[in-house]
């Protein structure tokens, strides 16, 4: 029975056509994907990282995080992706908003807040910590005068929800500002030893608190300590604490 010399040929045309076309799905998902993530970033602007967000900019906030999630459901979280310092964009979580909103006092400015994860080559968890740079205006340097750390061990519970247990809160990285420190050690006179003494002991001050609490082994963990991360890409990372029902929007930024 002859052959059809155009069956080759067909074939060929057939699946360049079926490339050509996922390619070119391809191309309009992250050109989608790319004006989501611009929306949400600029339904962002203006809220004080949330502090200040009306509710309107709530709501339009939460659709286009719906929108962004919406690229990413049903993957599985990537801890490698994950690994790395987070800075916070957005929240509407009570605790965060409430340290964002007391800088707002003249006695007290919040500086940046960040979650830096540690995970990298990891499928089952790691180590996340929570990070508040703070000041006090007169007394220690703007922006980063005083640093907060909480420290916290997460596990994987499910394909994209970790469970965090809280490990520690330290009080260090203290800077004082330029004015207290000249009050406390004039640079016209003779520091004496104790000036030196009271600048060293504020500049290596280091306060660490534990949080890990005591419990049965068999007693089961909170539910306000979940996080749902609804997406996770190169460059944003959405979350979603379930228990209090607060939202995180975090970009990537360099480590520290």
């Amino acid at each position: 029975m002859p052959v059809s010399r155009g069956a080759p040929a067909m074939a060929r045309l057939s699946s360049c056509s079926r490339a050509s076309a996922a390619l070119q799905s391809h191309q309009e998902r992250t050109r989608d994907l790319h004006k989501a993530k611009m929306s949400l970033l600029k339904a962002v602007i203006d809220t004080s990282r949330g502090s200040r967000a009306s509710q309107d900019q709530r709501a339009l906030l939460e659709e286009s995080m719906v929108e962004v999630e919406s690229f990413d459901a049903g993957t599985a979280l990537d801890l490698d992706k994950l690994d790395g310092t987070w800075l916070l964009q957005y929240t509407s979580a009570s605790d965060v908003l409430s340290i964002l909103q007391a800088g707002e006092f003249p006695f007290f400015k919040a500086g940046q807040i960040y979650q830096k994860f540690e995970c990298k080559g990891r499928f089952d968890g790691g180590q996340v910590v929570n990070v508040v740079r703070w000041s006090i205006p007169g007394l220690l340097q703007d922006g980063e005068g005083a640093t907060l750390f909480v420290t916290a061990g997460f596990s994987v519970v499910s394909a994209r929800t970790i469970q965090l247990e809280f490990k520690e809160a330290r009080l260090g990285e203290v800077l004082i500002s330029e004015e207290l420190q000249a009050l406390l050690a004039p640079a016209v006179l003779p520091r004496t030893f104790l000036n030196l003494q009271i600048l060293q002991a504020i500049n290596s001050l280091d306060v660490r608190v534990p949080l890990r609490g005591r419990r049965p082994s068999n007693e089961r963990r909170s539910l306000g300590l979940l996080y749902y991360l609804t997406y996770l890409d190169n460059d944003m990372l959405l979350g979603r604490a379930i228990g209090s029902g607060g939202v995180f929007v975090f970009g990537k930024t360099q480590s520290f």
